[in-house]
């Protein structure tokens, strides 16, 4: 059809269009030529719509997405951060309670201490011989050589005078030891 309109338009002398009957023909042809062109630009408008709508969805598919992710990794945080704020604050009161417990048993190790104590300090002793032992030895020494030198039996008189100034010597010594208390 587009070749007859071509033939009509290009091989027609001008009188041709001028002629009323010819309108007729020259329509047809004219009309089927556009028709025929505006099929194919229809369909080509149309598939050009299809597929731009098609993109656009998928873009604002995309973007949906993207935004849903977003938003599940900001509830997702929030709800990290909810958490660890209650454990902070489990943590804070376990920690004010062992502090509250260590200061109760500071206080009452301090009112055992402050019960017990006496009232006046006594200096730490000398370690070192008693004065009851000191008396005893002294004592055993000199009953020995005294008794060695006054018996006539030397081994025996020795013995019994060691003895016996033991005895002497760790009597003297406690009597010593208790007026040195006394004093203190």
């Amino acid at each position: 059809m587009s070749l007859l309109l071509k033939q009509l338009v290009c091989n027609t002398p001008n009188n041709f269009i001028k002629k009323p009957s010819n309108y007729v023909i020259y329509i047809a042809a004219f009309g089927s030529y556009f028709v025929k062109n505006l099929n194919y630009v229809i369909m080509k408008s149309l598939s050009i719509i299809f597929f731009v709508l098609v993109f656009a969805s998928c873009q604002k598919q995309q973007t949906e997405a993207v935004n849903q992710a977003k938003q599940e990794s900001i509830d997702s945080m929030k709800t990290e951060i909810n958490k660890q704020k209650e454990v902070d604050s489990l943590k804070l009161e376990i920690q004010r309670m062992e502090e509250k417990n260590e200061h109760q048993e500071r206080a009452s190790r301090e009112k055992v201490t402050a019960v017990n104590k006496p009232i006046a300090e006594v200096p730490a002793k000398k370690k070192g011989w008693s004065g009851a032992a000191k008396g005893a030895v002294i004592g055993a020494g000199v009953g020995a050589a005294t008794g060695a030198i006054v018996s006539k039996k030397k081994g025996q008189g020795a013995i019994i005078g060691g003895l016996l100034g033991a005895g002497v010597g760790a009597g003297t010594g406690a009597i010593v030891d208790d007026s040195k208390k006394n004093k203190e």
